[in-house]
């Protein structure tokens, strides 16, 4: 007999004796404890610094540091980037699921994986990777100069960064959304002589609005936090390029009052979007 055939029926035979009642409750106390300590200790990693941002921001001047112009630019410039990012985001990237999601082709599983890698690129080498793409002196630059157009160092290279890291978590989403739409209900549509377009519109669209939506919320979130690649690509020039993240970079050294009103304004945006996700999610899986 094996190892595992001696093993097993002695551990199923200790643990089917009876055994004292004490002996369950400390059983069950140390057991659970065992799960509870290391999980507090990452807990703790994750609410400390949180709780400590709102303990040192929450003064007197805070209203006056959140109010203040460079405040304001930042958040107007953030909100306005952040929006154009997601429309983007949902225009271009829809399709993209969809034929991710729905049709077979070959070289499929590459073009996920040259989708889904922004997501994991560390910042610093998106944003390098978008200057020497697009940059005066970039690989597609010059021709980029020929048409009258540069995009390092302007709102537009905001967008195109914020899109860079951004977009593949909508497309992530929406993708998943319409591969799990019933592959009957598509089958019927096409006997029914249903077009591509009316299938897309009819049935695929409505039945993945939830991942959609749930998408564009994280596309909207991680837009609106962006730092690195937009640092890069984009620079730090209030009014122009200087979001809410740059804001925060350039006060921790100069204006620190603005710099923890600006991270507690964005701590509590993406607290709220993330838990609107989290509803959409409850709700999809209570459909279900």
């Amino acid at each position: 007999m094996s190892v595992a055939g001696e093993f097993l029926p002695r551990l199923f035979e200790s643990m089917n004796k009876p055994k004292p009642f004490i002996h369950q409750l400390q059983d069950s106390f140390h057991t659970r404890w065992v799960f509870i300590i290391p999980s507090c200790f990452l807990l703790a990693l994750f609410l400390l610094p949180i709780f400590a941002l709102f303990v040192r921001s929450m003064n007197k001047e805070f209203f006056a540091n959140a109010f203040s112009e460079q405040a304001l630019k930042a958040l107007r410039l953030s909100l306005v980037t952040s929006t154009i990012t997601t429309g983007a985001a949902m225009i271009l990237g829809t399709p993209l699921a969809y034929i991710l999601a729905r049709w077979r082709f070959r070289f499929k599983s590459w073009i996920e994986l040259m989708i889904d890698l922004p997501i994991v690129l560390p910042p610093s080498v998106a944003g390098l990777s978008l200057l020497i793409a697009f940059g005066r002196r970039g690989l597609f630059g010059s021709a980029l100069n020929l048409l009258g157009i540069s995009l390092p160092f302007t709102t537009a290279a905001v967008v195109l960064a914020q899109t860079f890291v951004a977009a593949p978590l909508y497309v992530r989403s929406a993708r998943i959304g319409f591969a799990e739409v019933d592959k009957q209900l598509e089958e019927a549509a096409e006997v029914e002589g249903a077009s591509q377009w009316q299938l897309f519109q009819e049935v695929m669209f409505p039945l993945a609005g939830r991942a959609l939506l749930s998408g564009a919320i994280l596309t909207w979130t991680r837009a609106l936090g962006e730092f690195g690649a937009t640092i890069l690509f984009a620079g730090n020039l209030a009014g122009v390029t200087q979001t809410m993240p740059m804001a925060i970079y350039l006060g921790f050294e100069s204006a620190l009052g603005i710099a923890l009103a600006l991270s507690v304004t964005l701590v509590i945006v993406s607290a709220l979007l993330l838990g609107l996700t989290r509803k959409l999610e409850r709700n999809e899986d209570h459909r279900f």
